[in-house]
């Protein structure tokens, strides 16, 4: 293999980004290139950015110059959210390069790297490629996986129609569009009979999935899943609380292997500040969701993320989420300070909220969170639980590893005594927590 066909990919952002990696690297490696671990060993360098937020917007920009910097014989390329949002201007600002693509499109990626791509400024070559009706119509197997062993994210649609005022993914990643449920369910089943044990079904929206369509299509979808033979986990990521659809309870209640983890969020409680984020739902309901899912599933874990700083939130509002934080005793939480997103509705919102005073309800909330996390997974201490090993730590006779409570980089972890082979399962009685982490022991062994 030439070496001047040989490229590396560095995956910024969430999830979804990185099943846009790895059929990106799918459609190079089909198309002759070598994929390598090192970007020191690469020809061309590809870096998939995200555009959600400033900082995420800046970190993009700045690995992308640190690799021109590091690499300046290499070929550069950014691809992905950021360049999609903003290719005009990164084309014509950053000249020195190599080219630009999207998200339309990941195959676009071959015709990018084989200097076919479509116009740009000289020098450069932007390769701008429509989407597919379907979104992953003719797209090669994902083979190689940028998950932990084991693990696996299914995208089950792309895009969303929810239009908070505060949120760029419209933007970005269009409307929603809903895979098939047969197209699903077969790569789902693919990924099962190459031994992954976590499949994980992400989308802007779960709740939404189907929508598009016509119906809400995630019960549906669970029930074509739960049809499948095997032992495995499918974990459930991001459902808007606005759209969530109580009939997948009972359905979840009859599979184990559906795991009861739930990522609503809900974003804040105060009902002045949900009406200017375009959020339907009233914090009473927030709560009675809860209620509703851990009545169904007694051991539900839910997992939420609040946005505080948001135009014209006053010290009220935030009282309201401190009491609403208090209500939900949720498992997991993440806070996030409000980015001023050009473009979207609450970019033209006055009542701006000064930056100290964001960061400093965020540092309240995510104190008080502490204890309440803490509280939850000392429930989880004497329970013998499923764990899904990450990897061994030899010299310490230890593996590392997570429980169905813990989502795969957001949660805490598990560590089993002995060394495990990464992706298997082991059975282990959690008798310890330390901080956000549990310990285990092997039962039976």
């Amino acid at each position: 293999m030439s070496a001047t066909r040989t490229f590396y990919v560095e995956s910024l952002g969430c999830a979804k980004n990185q099943v846009d990696s790895e059929l990106m690297i799918a459609e190079l490696e089909a198309a002759g290139w070598r994929c390598v671990a090192d970007p020191q060993e690469a020809a061309a360098i590809v870096v998939n950015t995200c555009g959600f937020i400033a900082d995420a917007k800046k970190q993009s920009i700045e690995t992308t110059l640190s690799f021109k910097s590091r690499f300046p014989d290499k070929k550069i390329y950014m691809v992905g959210c950021l360049t999609e949002r903003y290719a005009g201007e990164l084309s014509s600002e950053i000249p020195e390069i190599d080219g630009f693509l999207g998200n339309g499109n990941p195959s676009g990626i071959r015709d990018l790297l084989d200097g076919k791509g479509g116009g740009g400024p000289a020098g450069a070559k932007c390769g701008g490629v429509p989407p597919q009706a379907s979104l992953h119509e003719g797209l090669r197997e994902r083979k190689r996986l940028l998950s932990f062993p084991g693990s696996v994210y299914v995208k089950i649609s792309e895009g969303c129609g929810n239009r908070c005022t505060y949120c760029a993914i419209p933007l970005i990643r269009g409307d929603l569009r809903s895979r098939p449920r047969e197209e699903v369910a077969a790569e789902i089943k693919g990924f099962l009979g190459r031994g992954i044990r976590e499949i994980v079904l992400i989308a802007q929206d779960l709740g939404s999935y189907g929508t598009d369509g016509g119906k809400q299509e995630l019960p549906d979808l669970l029930r074509d899943i739960s049809g499948l033979d095997g032992s495995f986990w499918i974990r459930l990521l991001y459902i808007h609380p606005d759209h969530f659809p109580r009939e997948i309870l009972p359905v979840m209640a009859r599979d184990p292997r559906l795991l009861p983890y739930f990522d609503i969020p809900f974003q804040h409680a105060s009902p002045r500040v949900l009406s200017a984020m375009g959020r339907r739902e009233a914090p009473d309901g927030n709560l009675q969701l809860i209620r509703e899912v851990r009545r169904a599933l007694p051991d539900a874990v839910i997992r939420s993320t609040f946005l505080v700083g948001f135009p014209g939130e006053t010290d009220e509002d935030f009282d309201r989420l401190l009491e609403f934080q208090e209500s939900a005793l949720l498992d997991w939480m993440g806070v996030f300070r409000y980015s001023r997103e050009e473009d979207t509705p609450a970019y033209r919102m006055r009542g701006g909220v000064r930056r100290g005073t964001a960061e400093e309800r965020k540092r309240i909330l995510e104190q008080r969170q502490i204890v309440i996390t803490e509280r939850a997974l000392d429930g989880q201490l004497g329970r013998e639980l499923s764990i899904l090993i990450e990897e061994p730590v030899s010299d310490a006779g230890l593996s590392i590893g997570r429980a169905y409570l813990q989502a795969p980089d957001v949660d805490g972890l598990t560590v089993v005594r002995g060394s495990f082979e990464p992706g298997s399962m082991v059975l282990a009685r959690i008798w310890k927590r330390n901080g956000f982490d549990l310990e285990g022991e092997p039962v039976n062994g």
